[in-house]
């Protein structure tokens, strides 16, 4: 028996996140295993009047990738996929993975090589993002591979996937627009404000966001979603940053990352494991040692870690920031081959500190207009 839920999903990924309208070009990508979603997104997206193309990969594909390409083929950027994203009206990417961690013995080196080439590809998408002409969103399959991950059983894990995106409820597109409505209070807020202070165990760090545009996160682009965020003024971050659950980008897992700032730049980068990896990273390019975001976590029905960034970042009662590019819309003029989210746990006694005023202590905000657990 089909999960309704899958239905449910679909029906507000297309008509709520991308509000797809006829004539509309929207491009669904996704991963083979991630077959159940991607049939009934693409009925949906169809039933708007949009004109759907699809772009299923096999999960081995990037492995035999990075196995087999030499030097230049690593660097070659397909021109079609830069037409689609010069092109398309809106994107929906559904992330699932046979295995999270098939690429973790590929050389750094190799896997930011790629990634540096696809920078003018991500610019692309970002820009026209920022200016409104291209909609996308991403979500998660729920998979085993991630089940795993996150230590559960593929029913626990389906039950919290959708429980993080409310789609146990009767109309989850109602949820988000009240939910849309209670996060753009503390975005009225924190657009109003100069700097920002985070004050964890072992973590002291401050940025300016004078100027820059803070955005209300509310399941356009990411679902489930559940932030805030904004670009930092590139050369205002300063202090000391420690994560609390092991960061993960392409597989690769850095345990007890701690990252100094000055005048903006990262000047060290330190981790109990995968220290190689992480400063193989911030030094991809001239970007990838600069915050191109920081956020704050809203979603208080994600609880528990689960090594997915989707769900991780969103974790109520937590902030993460973000190495590489920035995103345009926030006045952030960043830009890195690298967008590597990382987040740091406030529930444990963390406050976040907006202009000398503590807005949030132990992960709970301290004005109820803010959202709450």
């Amino acid at each position: 028996m089909k999960d309704p839920r899958i239905e449910k999903l679909a029906n507000l990924l297309t008509k709520y996140s991308l509000k797809l309208k006829p004539g509309d070009v929207v491009s669904i990508n996704g991963e083979g295993i991630a077959a159940p979603l991607i049939r009934e997104c693409y009925r949906a997206a169809l039933r708007c009047g949009a004109f759907v193309i699809t772009d299923i990969r096999l999960d081995s594909l990037d492995e035999i990738f990075y196995a087999e390409a030499n030097a230049d083929q690593l660097k070659w950027v397909s021109p079609f996929a830069k037409y689609k994203a010069q092109h398309i009206d809106a994107s929906l990417g559904i992330w699932a993975d046979e295995n999270t961690k098939a690429l973790t013995g590929v050389d750094p080196k190799r896997l930011a090589a790629a990634a540096a080439a696809r920078k003018p590809l991500s610019k692309i998408f970002m820009e026209r993002s920022a200016s409104g002409a291209l909609r996308w969103v991403g979500t998660q399959w729920p998979c085993q591979a991630s089940a795993q991950d996150a230590e559960m059983s593929l029913e626990e894990y389906e039950e919290f996937v959708y429980g993080a995106g409310h789609l146990d409820d009767p109309d989850p597109i109602k949820t988000w627009q009240r939910i849309s409505k209670e996060q753009q209070t503390l975005t009225d807020f924190l657009n109003k404000s100069r700097e920002v202070r985070i004050v964890a165990d072992g973590t002291d760090l401050r940025y300016s966001c004078k100027g820059r545009t803070w955005i209300n996160c509310d399941g356009h682009c990411n679902f489930p979603d559940g932030e805030v965020f904004t670009g930092p003024v590139e050369q205002s971050v300063n202090g000391t940053i420690a994560f609390s659950f092991p960061a993960v980008h392409g597989g690769r897992e850095v345990e007890g990352a701690r990252l100094t700032f000055a005048d903006g730049k990262v000047i060290k980068a330190e981790a109990r494991k995968g220290e190689e990896f992480l400063r193989a990273m911030v030094g991809m390019d001239k970007g990838s040692c600069y915050l191109g975001e920081a956020a704050i976590g809203t979603n208080y029905n994600v609880k528990r870690y689960t090594k997915n960034t989707l769900f991780d970042e969103k974790i109520g009662g937590t902030i993460h920031v973000a190495l590489g590019a920035g995103y345009p819309e926030t006045g952030n003029r960043n830009q890195s081959g690298l967008h590597w989210d990382m987040v740091c746990d406030l529930r444990q006694g963390g406050e976040i500190i907006v202009d000398g005023e503590v807005i949030q202590r132990r992960g709970k905000f301290l004005n109820r207009r803010f959202p709450q657990p």
